[in-house]
């Protein structure tokens, strides 16, 4: 009699599934946490990876500094000054992207992201500019090379000076063509993101992937802050 009377109550009654909250978290604070951690981490290690470009820089500068003054002035220092108010003014619009995130103002942050990805834009472009110009002069390392084949002849250098010139090239295409992936990559992402906040996809309860990249961004930013007085200023002086 009991049996035909039986009561039964739905799976988890009065409980709501937040559908961005992934299985292996009992929260979406705790998810946020390990994402941000996550994020955290894999930027220590692109610090160490350009700590040893910078640290490769700064041995060769000391051991070949005619070549590494004759080459960097070279290389021209308004396209790097302009490409540098362009990756700090990129830093404001990724700010704001992810505050209006943060704010729940969709069409704010499509705003923004998008003023990010335009920006970004015009520094690759500036950036191919550059070495367009490079390749022109001969001044990429290869059997190509030759620095002195560009320059006036009162500004040439010594032939063995005019050689180690190549050091400081390699290191700067190195070091500058690593940066101008990391921003073909984060151009990338942004597509991803603007696509996905169309689809209002970031709600302001879960917006951790926005602020993540805007991690990785700043980062990259941070890097070419370091990138221009190295490249750009510091070996235009001999050092005594």
């Amino acid at each position: 009699m009991s049996d035909s009377h039986a009561t039964t109550l739905p799976p988890a009654a009065g409980h709501h599934h937040d559908p961005a909250l992934l299985e292996q978290f009992d929260t979406i604070e705790q998810q946020k946490d390990a994402s941000q951690f996550g994020m955290w981490v894999f930027l220590i290690t692109e610090i160490m990876f350009f700590g040893g470009l910078f640290g490769a820089y700064l041995i060769y500068r000391n051991m070949y500094n005619p070549a590494f003054v004759a080459a960097s002035k070279s290389i021209r220092i308004d396209l790097g000054a302009i490409n540098t108010a362009v990756l700090i003014c990129s830093s404001l619009t990724m700010a704001m992207a992810v505050h209006s995130a943060a704010l729940g103002a969709r069409k704010l942050l499509i705003l923004f992201l998008i003023a990010t990805l335009v920006l970004g834009g015009v520094f690759l472009g500036i950036k191919a500019v550059e070495y367009h110009e490079k390749y022109v002069e001969h001044h990429v390392p290869g059997p190509n090379f030759d620095f002195n084949s560009s320059e006036p002849a009162d500004e040439r250098v010594p032939a063995d000076v005019a050689s180690q010139t190549s050091i400081f090239f390699a290191l700067y295409f190195a070091m500058t063509g690593m940066h101008a992936l990391h921003m073909i990559i984060g151009a990338g992402i942004l597509i991803f993101l603007i696509y996905r906040a169309w689809h209002g996809a970031y709600p302001p309860h879960h917006y951790t992937m926005v602020e993540n990249f805007g991690l990785y961004w700043h980062f990259v930013d941070i890097i070419w802050i370091f990138l221009f007085p190295l490249l750009y200023l510091v070996s235009r002086s001999p050092v005594h």
